[in-house]
């Protein structure tokens, strides 16, 4: 039951500030003597109530336009039912207004403001279908006019409000993706809209992971990250938006040889990877077993990935090598790797797999190839001098989540964005200089 409970969505700040938004709205109709509207008040701040402060301003923009133009034109019509033949004629006044509807999308059109036609055609037929009849119809187009100005107003206020706090722009954030950012590999909407908030107002953030560049592409595609992500475990430092590969700790060739060779004379398949004029080759030779089968139908029409049905070129370096085995083969393999020093000489990762039950996973990478290393490395790059990583496994991180899904961003907006009352939530961390030398 606890389980279910903590999946639920939070409730949100948007939630929060639509239902202030609203109130304030009838305060304000009070504070006017009860004159115009408080309905269309509500319907502005409900609808330029956004996640993002650019969305917000964009739809008070076309708010405002389409509510001038549609009163507007709600007055001529009144105006024109009112000094000629078709007053008291109410098909003939339908008519009229039917028409007028082509004019006022047409004007948005010269405008070049589309978006707000929807916007100008309500407001113009709430004036002239609804209230032309009126004593007073006049009052009502101003009144009209000032609730919806009077609701974006409202709206663009309470959206930007913010409790006084501090910003940690000093910082470069590192975060785990999986079990860390994501449970199912991909972010929730929560996590999504307060990222990307974060981001916007110059938040330092990455990911580092032990996925692909081509993985998360899809999964990041809805986040506005600047800054690269560490990928491979820490064997690359990969620009997402530049499609490009900054940084790589691959193996040297005479290590890449040896190692394929060793395994092969194992019997294991090997998909070497590497990095060749900024494009990821994957050499392999056969696939033997279920596993491998099963990836390589799934990733080879990838257009991040070049599988290639042959052993690596002589002089190869690669970024990391990969194997996928039956457990207990895997084992043997591993002691093998252990009783020839490779495990010291180079960085010598096994896990079974989650996709493929008995199967397991040794994944070889250079010595260097850390993503505390590759993190330092970012961190040299764009200037900074304190990281702060954010992870699920202990011991391998700044800052511990226990939970999946919306505790990381909880925890990095604590980190990020502190209140001027609270203490200051950043572990004592070394600085990348260290973070390299230690690695």
């Amino acid at each position: 039951m606890y389980e279910k409970l903590r999946r639920l969505p939070p409730v949100g700040m948007r939630i929060i500030k639509s239902a202030v938004g609203v109130m304030l709205g009838f305060v304000t109709y009070f504070l006017r003597g009860c004159q115009g509207a408080p309905f269309y008040t509500a319907l502005s701040v409900l609808w330029c109530m956004r996640p993002y402060d650019a969305d917000s301003k964009n739809m008070a923009i076309q708010r405002t336009i389409g509510t001038f133009l549609g009163g507007l034109y709600g007055l001529i019509v009144i105006l024109i039912d009112l000094h000629s033949p078709l007053n008291g004629h109410e098909f003939a006044r339908f008519m009229v207004v039917g028409l007028c509807i082509i004019p006022i999308i047409y004007t948005t059109v010269l405008l070049g403001r589309r978006n707000a036609s929807y916007f100008a055609c309500v407001v113009f037929l709430s004036i002239t279908v609804m209230h032309i009849t009126d004593p007073n119809p006049y009052l009502f187009v101003l009144n009209r006019v000032l609730d919806t100005l009077i609701g974006i107003a409202i709206s663009m206020v309470v959206n930007r409000a913010r409790l006084p706090h501090r910003t940690r722009r000093d910082i470069l954030f590192v975060s785990g993706m999986n079990h860390t950012l994501t449970e199912c590999e991909t972010l929730n909407n929560y996590s999504k809209v307060e990222l990307n908030r974060m981001l916007d107002d110059g938040m330092n953030f990455t990911v580092s992971t032990i996925r692909t560049p081509a993985s998360l592409v899809e999964d990041l595609r809805d986040i506005r990250l600047r800054l690269p992500v560490i990928a491979m475990d820490g064997a690359v430092l990969y620009d997402i938006k530049e499609n490009r590969y900054l940084n790589t700790a691959a193996l040297p060739a005479e290590d890449t040889h040896a190692l394929c060779t060793l395994l092969e004379q194992q019997g294991m398949d090997v998909f070497v990877n590497v990095i060749e004029d900024n494009r990821w080759m994957i050499y392999y030779d056969m696939l033997c077993n279920e596993a491998e089968r099963s990836i390589y139908a799934k990733l080879r029409r990838s257009p991040y990935r070049n599988y290639m049905h042959r052993r690596p070129p002589e002089g190869t370096r690669a970024v990391y090598l990969m194997v996928i085995e039956h457990r207990d083969r895997v084992q043997k393999v591993y002691d093998l790797l252990e009783r020839t020093g490779w495990t010291t000489r180079c960085r010598v990762v096994s896990y079974d797999s989650d996709d493929y039950p008995d199967y397991r996973y040794i994944k070889i990478y250079h010595p260097q190839a850390t993503r505390e290393n590759m993190a330092a490395c970012l961190a040299q790059r764009i200037g900074m001098t304190n990281v702060v990583r954010i992870g699920s496994v202990p011991g391998h991180c700044d800052v511990l989540v226990p939970h999946a899904g919306n505790a990381a961003v909880k925890k990095l907006r604590q980190l990020y964005e502190p209140y001027l009352w609270e203490k200051d939530m950043v572990p004592q961390r070394c600085t990348a200089g260290e973070m390299a030398s230690d690695a």
